[in-house]
């Protein structure tokens, strides 16, 4: 099921969320006009970078891999859940924590990937860009803020895509189970999708969200979401 909208309004202007999403459109403009690959080899994250076995070293690619994407369908599925989740995390946080935020959990799932992929054959020197690591962290703060908002989602049924209106804690709960399973299945030494930096950047959000929240959001909405 794909996210598509919500029906959570925000009291201010979403600035810091569309700023990202600018960066990274232009980050992967950039790419475009470089050479995707060569950008990816240059400027993607990899475990080897923190324990010391990659020349790049770690600054500046565990800042700058999370505005840098691996084809256009990355880029277009990142940008489309941190337009959908990201505005009401900042509406809750205020547009400074909303910043620091984000970067601790892209950093905490950059960091999360590299320490449960370093011993994995391979592994280490695959390099990692993308957003979603930040963005599995601003999922966890909306699953915790607004369980019971509505998330507008279309399910595939063969070629018919049908909408359905599904609270975020359902939504958010089986993306997060979908994480879960392609840890399991996956093999992170080959080239693909980063999945425990999308578990470890949820994790993160889980934790950093209480403490970063303003004091007149509460946690898990009025009334609960069960």
């Amino acid at each position: 099921m794909i996210p598509i909208s919500d029906d959570n309004p925000t009291r201010r202007p979403a600035i810091v969320n569309w700023t990202i999403i600018a960066l990274c459109v232009a980050g992967f403009a950039w790419e475009f006009k470089v050479g995707i690959d060569p950008a990816i080899a240059r400027y993607g994250f990899t475990p080897a970078s923190v324990f010391g076995r990659d020349a790049h070293g770690v600054p500046p690619s565990l800042l700058v891999h999370m505005f840098l994407h691996g084809g256009l369908l990355h880029l277009a599925g990142n940008m489309l859940y941190l337009w959908i989740f990201g505005n009401n995390a900042e509406d809750a946080m205020g547009h400074v924590r909303y910043v620091l935020f984000y970067l601790i959990c892209g950093l905490a799932a950059a960091l999360g990937f590299a320490f449960m992929t370093s011993g994995m054959a391979g592994a280490s020197t695959v390099p990692m860009v993308g957003a979603s690591g930040a963005i599995s962290g601003v999922l966890a703060a909306y699953f915790l803020l607004y369980p019971r908002a509505r998330i507008t989602v279309v399910v595939p049924l063969g070629i018919i895509f049908y909408p359905l209106a599904v609270s975020a804690v359902w939504v958010i709960g089986f993306w997060f189970v979908m994480q879960l399973l392609n840890v399991w299945m996956g093999d992170p030494g080959q080239p693909g999708t980063a999945w425990w930096a999308h578990v470890a950047g949820f994790a993160a959000g889980l934790v950093l969200t209480p403490l970063f929240k303003s004091r007149d959001v509460p946690l898990f909405g009025h009334p609960p979401p069960f």
